[in-house]
């Protein structure tokens, strides 16, 4: 169309060219090839439009779909987070706990707590921890993670404080737990030292005298020592990065036995000389020590089941304020398990306790969570569930005074009742 036009005015233009009204012709051509071109550049801006327009529209649609989903998601979110929080009232987490995976655990954890040290908000961050005495270097509160640990300066080295220290305060049968910090390093200066015996208070020559050495990846004692499972070819300095390690400490009437992790590293089946006390250190900065205990052993598990018709356990840990089993609890659950598959004749009753800190109510909660998830790991294990059951008291049933650490140690129990 725009080219017929421009032809026909052309041929008027050049049929006029001789006469005066050329030029008015030249000036109409240029007129109307402007306005030609207008015309298509507004059908085509035209055109643009409604391409857009659509895509827009098609935009808006699946925008609005988006939204009307995440809208339908978010309440459905709202409403599962609401019934949890229902179903969970004390942040329990029981059906949300990691895999304990020490099934071969063996170590069975003294029955009445003796000393223990588990950092709380009452022990101020740079201070020197309260329930120890300094015998070197120096030593102070610190925040790892948002927990709150004793961290050793320059090698610092520290004992527990008792009354009385320069006493043989270790029993005949008796264990010891900690956990400890092993920072990346290419050196073997990352490790620690357990004496046994209170070296500022105990110095007659004929107390025990050796020490216990903790790396990263194995232990030494006398003239024994052995790496962890998967790390025997490499040296003391290549593992780990960056990992607590839980070191579980079993004394027998001369029986020694520790544990690394889940793992029993040292054997000794006679011991020359008797421990007395201790003595903790660790030799470079970052090292951290936290969850320091020492019990007293007692009766086998069987023989409380016929005199008592229970079982007591202190040694069975759950995170703070909730009901998530902690690794090293594996060693009385399995013993359990053991006892419950030798003697089918006996049922257990799986009851938890708590100290008397914080509310009385949510005390019994947490309490009765704890039972369950004791007693599901059991059947998880392989026990009939038609033997078990579960219950709580929460703090009503103290065994120990609640105004000393060890006092609520022994009162944080779970106790195996036979029905």
């Amino acid at each position: 169309m725009k080219s017929l036009v421009k032809f026909l005015i052309l041929i008027l233009f050049f049929a006029f060219s001789q006469n005066s009204n050329a030029q008015f012709f030249k000036k109409l051509v240029e007129k109307t090839n402007k306005k030609i071109e207008k015309e298509a550049e507004v059908r085509t801006e035209k055109r643009i439009d409604k391409v857009f327009d659509g895509v827009e529209d098609e935009i808006d649609g699946k925008n609005k779909k988006s939204s009307e989903k995440e809208k339908d998601s978010t309440a459905v979110n709202q409403d599962s987070s609401s019934q949890k929080n229902i179903n969970n009232k004390v942040a329990l987490e029981e059906n949300n706990q990691p895999t304990v995976v020490w099934n071969k655990f063996d170590f069975i954890p003294g029955d009445t707590v003796i000393f223990e040290d588990i950092p709380s908000d009452d022990e101020e961050n740079g201070e020197f921890p309260s329930r120890w005495d300094l015998v070197g270097g120096s030593a102070e509160i610190a925040e790892v993670d948002g927990e709150l640990v004793i961290m050793f300066i320059d090698g610092g080295k520290i004992i527990p404080y008792l009354k009385n220290a320069s006493e043989d305060y270790l029993p005949e049968i008796f264990t010891i737990e900690f956990d400890v910090w092993f920072e990346k390093r290419q050196s073997t200066a990352n490790r620690y030292f357990i004496s046994f015996k209170d070296t500022k208070n105990q110095q007659r020559s004929s107390d025990f005298n050796e020490r216990l050495v903790v790396y990263p990846n194995g232990l030494e004692f006398i003239n024994t020592d052995k790496r962890y499972p998967g790390t025997e070819t490499n040296g003391w300095s290549e593992e780990p990065i960056g990992q607590w390690r839980h070191i579980s400490i079993a004394y027998t009437k001369g029986k020694f036995k520790v544990y690394m992790n889940d793992t029993r590293l040292i054997n000794i089946p006679h011991l020359e000389k008797n421990p007395t006390g201790l003595t903790f250190s660790g030799i470079n900065d970052k090292m951290y020590l936290k969850n320091f205990r020492i019990a007293k052993g007692g009766v086998k598990y069987y023989d409380r089941v016929l005199s008592e018709g229970k079982i007591i356990v202190s040694g069975i840990k759950f995170d703070i304020n909730k009901a998530t089993l902690k690794p090293e609890s594996m060693g009385p659950i399995n013993k359990i398990y053991k006892l419950m598959i030798k003697n089918t004749d006996i049922n257990f009753s799986v009851e938890g306790h708590t100290d008397s800190d914080g509310n009385t109510e949510t005390n019994m909660t947490l309490s009765k969570a704890r039972g369950k998830v004791v007693m599901n790991k059991l059947i998880e294990l392989g026990i009939d569930a038609s033997r078990l059951k579960s219950t709580g008291f929460g703090e009503g049933k103290p065994l120990d005074n609640n105004s000393t650490a060890e006092g609520k140690a022994n009162n944080r129990r779970v106790e195996f009742v036979k029905f």
